[in-house]
């Protein structure tokens, strides 16, 4: 059973920036894709961004393309993702999700493994 730990979310004022960590436990964790989702109140899971397994493949929701990026240490069975330029429609709790494959998706459904998530709140 592969357990994810999220770190790193808080407050922070508009324009300012954040980067969320997430441990695995497995040592096959070189072998998950990962992806980013957040959810803000009374709304659905959305997709953030995900990487595959090698670190070679990185896909981004359109809103938040060119202000947050994903990263991988495997050395570390860690997840990152930094986050700039941050908006208040960026607010949410963010979940670090793994994947039982080397293809990257953004579809929540195709993922196996969940966080229990990260608040993040950004005031205007």
């Amino acid at each position: 059973q592969v357990q994810l730990v999220e770190s790193g979310g808080g407050l922070v004022q508009a324009g300012g920036s954040l980067r969320l960590s997430c441990a695995a436990s497995t040592l096959t964790f070189s072998s998950y894709a990962m992806g980013w989702f957040r959810q803000a109140p009374g709304k659905e899971r959305e997709f953030v961004a995900a990487i595959s397994w090698s670190g070679g493949s990185t896909h981004y929701a359109d809103s938040v393309k060119g202000r947050f990026t994903i990263s991988r240490d495997v050395a570390k069975n860690t997840v990152n993702l930094q986050m700039n330029s941050l908006k208040p429609e960026d607010t949410g709790v963010y979940y670090c999700a793994g994947r039982r494959s080397t293809v990257v998706v953004d579809a929540p459904l195709q993922y196996n493994y969940w966080g229990q998530g990260t608040q993040v709140t950004v005031s205007s």
